[in-house]
């Protein structure tokens, strides 16, 4: 039952930085089919957002690993 209760709690954690991470590049596409030129501001800040995101993710894999060890 713990391994349930895990497995769920590891899908809602993750969810969040998923989400993010499909809006950002879906949002980034769209800006550089507006503004090409401004494609080096758009990827550094893409990248940025990508990192924080699995931050996050690696943060709530790791304590949801040590609550449920």
């Amino acid at each position: 039952m713990i391994i349930v209760i895990a497995v769920i709690a590891l899908f809602i954690g993750i969810a969040g930085p998923l989400l993010v991470i499909a809006f950002v590049g879906f949002e980034s596409i769209k800006a550089l089919g507006r503004n090409p030129s401004a494609s080096t501001r758009i990827f550094l800040s893409m990248i940025f957002s990508f990192a924080v995101a699995d931050a996050i993710a690696v943060i709530i894999m790791l304590v949801i690993y040590n609550i449920f060890r």
